[in-house]
């Protein structure tokens, strides 16, 4: 309760100060979150979705925030150059919570395509943001949301009208960014309607040695026949703690591709509700997790099956090292109406030392009679027989187990359908296991 407190206080005290640096769609459901908050706190380990996690100690320390806006300069191309050899992405930056507006790819989006500050989006095209902005993320289930929804002051708004296919990849990097610890509030809204197609990298680093901690709260409307792509991959460091919470609606005939990559960081806490409403809808939902020391990632899956003739397909993987802790629990529920499901759902894991843990919880729901559904997993240590057999052809065991964490998660990976992104990825996940991803290639303010 003592963590929650200082929250609640510090809305009270700020309410006017975080509306007046903010927009009217994003103000008018700060009152009836904050009351939420109020009700249900911070999530506790007695909860079946956080008993890997505990929350509130992960918010008691002090952190400061910029609800006054101030400016923090930092030119993003001087901080890092996430480059993706051979990809041609539109490249567009967000600085804590800031979208960086000076800063702006060359090349421009198809006629339509948005992709800028949800603050000002919700100030140039209300309508838009109104109608989807705290829809699918309910404050009244969730105290991270909560908190969130009465906190964020910005963020950023990706809108692709009806029928446009967006061919470029667009990345957005964010960069957390500060002189003192700093808790970062941040919303993105994605709008994908009927017909449209877009591809999604989400790239976080943290550009200074402090600690930070990122509520994220991530609302993706995928309209009819539509097709999202959406890529996260996490570099930051062992002080930074980010918890993210991903709502997806999908409609008839959709497909949604999400890839949650996890390689440096200090407490992650990933959270993802899918809902099918409209048949034949497909999504494709893979992780991957390396982690060492005393690293803790913590992923938690939903998928709503609520109508008939849809797929899901969903497969994490973890490599723990040293003391590291990993956590995966994964739902799917399909409902009465939801016959002709099909689904399976996978989470493989190593285990490279007797301190590291991992639990794992994978959960079939199911309340229709004609569906294909199968889930399963396993824990376990590096094969000593396939080391034995390795090494009997001159690879040194060290090698050896390298190249078999390697080829073990290669297979989320390898799901990619950038081609360029998994030659990247491949290459970064090889140097994690290496010891040399310490700092992002490029970065010229950690140096």
């Amino acid at each position: 309760m003592q963590s929650s407190q200082q929250y609640i206080d510090l809305f009270r005290q700020s309410a006017s100060l975080i509306d007046r640096h903010s927009a009217p769609a994003m103000n008018a459901l700060r009152a009836a979150a904050f009351d939420d908050f109020v009700r249900l706190g911070f999530p506790t380990t007695k909860e079946e979705r956080y008993k890997y996690t505990d929350v509130a100690s992960l918010f008691a320390p002090d952190y400061g925030l910029n609800l006054g806006r101030i400016d923090i300069p930092v030119n993003p191309y001087d901080a890092f150059r996430c480059d993706v050899p051979n990809l041609s992405t539109s490249l567009f930056f967000v600085v804590n919570d800031v979208f960086c507006s000076r800063f702006l790819p060359k090349a421009s989006l198809p006629e339509g395509v948005l992709v800028g500050s949800l603050c000002e989006a919700a100030v140039r095209y209300p309508s838009l943001v109104e109608r989807c902005y705290g829809h699918l993320a309910s404050s009244g289930e969730d105290g991270i949301t909560a908190l969130n929804t009465m906190l964020a002051q910005d963020g950023l708004l990706v809108y692709v009208p009806k029928g446009v296919q967006v061919e470029r990849p667009v990345q957005v990097v964010n960069i957390l960014r500060a002189d003192v610890d700093l808790m970062v509030n941040r919303r993105v809204l994605i709008v994908v309607e009927e017909d449209a197609a877009i591809k999604l990298l989400f790239c976080d680093h943290a550009a200074d040695d402090r600690r930070f901690l990122t509520t994220q709260v991530t609302e993706a409307f995928v309209g009819e026949r539509a097709s999202l792509d959406l890529y996260c991959l996490e570099e930051t460091h062992a002080k930074n703690t980010r918890l993210s919470n991903l709502y997806i609606r999908q409609e008839a005939s959709s497909h949604v591709c999400h890839n949650a990559i996890t390689l440096m960081g200090g407490t992650t806490r990933n959270r993802t509700d899918l809902v099918f409403c409209g048949e034949n809808a497909s999504c494709d939902m893979g992780g991957c997790v390396v982690a060492d020391h005393t690293q803790h990632v913590d992923n938690n899956v939903l998928i709503d099956h609520r109508v008939g003739r849809c797929s899901s397909n969903v497969l994490y993987k973890y490599v723990l090292d040293h003391e590291a802790t990993g956590a995966f629990a994964g739902r799917v529920l399909v409902r009465p109406e939801a016959q002709q499901t099909t689904s399976v759902e996978r989470n493989q894991n190593i285990c490279a030392t007797r301190q590291a843990r991992m639990y794992t919880q994978p959960m079939l729901e199911i309340y229709a009679d004609d569906v294909k559904c199968s889930h399963g997993s396993t824990v376990g240590q590096i094969d000593e027989a396939a080391l034995f057999y390795m090494q009997q052809r001159g690879i040194s065991r060290q090698e050896a187990q390298l190249l078999l964490k390697f080829a073990f998660v290669g297979e989320v990976i390898d799901t990619m359908k950038l081609e360029p992104l998994q030659d990247r990825l491949h290459h970064l996940v090889e140097k994690r296991f290496r010891g040399e991803l310490g700092r992002c290639e490029g970065c010229r303010l950690c140096k």
